[in-house]
């Protein structure tokens, strides 16, 4: 038996992802955020004030990468960082104004990039992949 690798599921699967990034990408790029950094603010979009190794969590991500993630959004105004009262050690992670405003710029950038990649996709379609994606990624725990 051969293994062809570009019929092989990861291969597809990193393919597929790398060029959905770099879509969402040229989407982003007049607001200076990456797709990794789309993720994060859209955590914090949905929950504020939570910490780094939630947000690591939330965007599978390890928590150095999170981290630095953190940093360059700090940088560009997106979020502030602060400390936890109950452990001085520990910070949670908040949008400022200027992140907050970045939800209704963003969020239409981004349907517009996935409808773009699942163009004359049924929906039911898009429900079963994510669903046997969802199944992969499950049983490699």
């Amino acid at each position: 038996m051969t293994f062809r690798l570009r019929n092989s599921l990861g291969f597809i699967l990193n393919r597929t992802n790398t060029k959905m990034k770099n879509n969402l990408l040229h989407y982003l790029k007049d607001y200076d955020v990456t797709p990794e950094q789309w993720a994060v603010l859209n955590c914090l979009w949905d929950q504020d004030g939570i910490s780094p190794k939630e947000l690591a969590e939330l965007t599978s991500k390890d928590q150095p990468t999170t981290v630095r993630m953190l940093s360059k959004l700090e940088k560009k105004g997106f979020i502030t960082r602060q400390v936890n009262p109950d452990d001085n050690r520990a910070y949670f992670i908040y949008l400022t104004s200027k992140g907050k405003e970045l939800e209704d710029k963003l969020y239409p950038l981004a349907f517009k990039a996935l409808d773009k990649a699942i163009k004359g996709i049924d929906k039911k379609q898009i429900e079963e992949v994510k669903s046997v994606l969802n199944k992969i990624f499950d049983n490699l725990d």
